[in-house]
């Protein structure tokens, strides 16, 4: 990320400590610019997951924006004596993302999902969103040999905002690796962000994602899927940051 952005490091990851508008700005800021850059969400799983895998890190550390998902982040910044201005989680920034595009008239192009959710993200978008523009969709499941079609379809589309939705890390893997390759300039790693825009997955009440606690509902919905995640993985990432913090403090004595 640029120097100047105010930023809080979680668990050896730089993320900016910025409200909605600013967040937006730099949006616009990396989507007007001549190099591709990448946007990735950070919350508990994210961090967890780079914290065992060196290459996620890496790619997480020289992301151009790394915004704040969930409460544990809300926690993490609160333990380091700093406050997250907004929680700007995937589900309802990317949205945003995607109005700040229809503005500056770039297209976008959704990559993810099972087959057809790409497709039905897109229709909903378009009809959510005025002068979006979805240049193209694919789903997520496809093979090597299928890539340097894909990569040229990307290409072709024109498209400049460029959606993956693989889930961590390999959607921030995928686009640090080929975001340069289909001529778009800003990619954003959107997680499930696809499944919930089609109305695959139903997000949780509104009282649940103001109190930050949607992830229980995602719980209660898939529990052998996400009991890993959230149960075990929530802890585990506090201690991480305790752990961290300590080792700080121990550090500048």
């Amino acid at each position: 990320m640029r120097s100047d952005i105010p930023t809080t490091t979680v668990l050896g990851v730089g993320v900016a400590v910025l409200d909605v508008d600013a967040a937006l700005a730099e949006v616009r800021r990396l989507l007007n610019g001549a190099q591709p850059a990448v946007l990735a969400y950070a919350n508990a799983h994210t961090l967890n997951v780079a914290s065992r895998n060196e290459e996620f890190l890496r790619v997480l550390r020289q992301a151009d924006l790394v915004l704040n998902d969930g409460s544990g982040l809300a926690i993490a910044a609160r333990l380091r004596g700093q406050t997250f201005p907004a929680n700007l989680n995937g589900t309802d920034f990317t949205p945003k993302v995607l109005l700040t595009a229809a503005d500056c008239d770039a297209s976008v192009f959704l990559l993810g999902g099972a087959p057809g959710v790409a497709d039905a993200a897109a229709e909903r978008l378009r009809a959510n969103i005025p002068g979006l523009k979805v240049a193209g969709c694919a789903h997520g499941f496809f093979g090597e040999a299928e890539l340097p079609a894909l990569l040229s379809a990307i290409r072709a589309s024109n498209a400049r905002v460029l959606l993956v939705g693989m889930g961590n890390p390999q959607q921030e893997l995928w686009l640090a690796n080929h975001l340069a390759d289909t001529g778009a300039v800003l990619g954003v790693a959107v997680g499930a962000f696809l499944d919930f825009a089609a109305q695959r997955v139903p997000r949780a009440p509104g009282w649940m994602r103001d109190a930050g606690i949607e992830w229980l509902y995602r719980l209660a919905r898939e529990p052998r899927r996400l009991f890993g995640r959230y149960v075990a993985g929530n802890p585990l990432f506090l201690q991480r940051v305790v752990r961290e913090q300590l080792a700080e403090r121990v550090k500048h004595r």
